[in-house]
């Protein structure tokens, strides 16, 4: 069976879809992804879809899905690459992704991995 790769840069994980998913596939994918993210204690997760052309209601709910196990483990989570295609079918479908965050490129999904690590991390000022 395919594995979509998992990298570990710094403090966040780096998922690049490189072949269109199936269901099998994502849902080996978030297996994949909740138990790297438990072992390695990450912050955050960017997800590169820039190679999808199609991206179907059960696609959609996995995504949302994977984004909020993250949260639930105090990851958050960025997609990156979204052709406009694929936006036009989610918004279509009805789909919102609530709890993801999105970008127009690798560069600036990690720019708002960084920022939001450094939110959570802050210390509560002092009243």
């Amino acid at each position: 069976m395919e594995k979509i790769p998992i990298l570990k840069m710094g403090d966040f994980l780096l998922v690049t879809i490189q072949v269109e998913l199936h269901d099998q596939l994502a849902l080996a994918l978030q297996d994949d992804l909740t138990q790297k993210l438990a072992r390695s204690g990450t912050r955050g997760v960017l997800i590169d879809i820039s190679a999808l052309e199609i991206v179907d209601s059960f696609i959609g709910r996995s995504l949302a899905h994977i984004a909020g196990i993250a949260r639930i483990m105090d990851a958050a989570t960025v997609l990156v690459g979204m052709r406009p295609a694929v936006a036009i079918t989610l918004v279509e479908l009805g789909m919102t992704l609530k709890g993801v965050r999105t970008a127009l490129n690798i560069d600036k999904g990690m720019q708002l991995l960084r920022e939001a690590a450094g939110a959570a991390g802050a210390a509560p000022s002092p009243s």
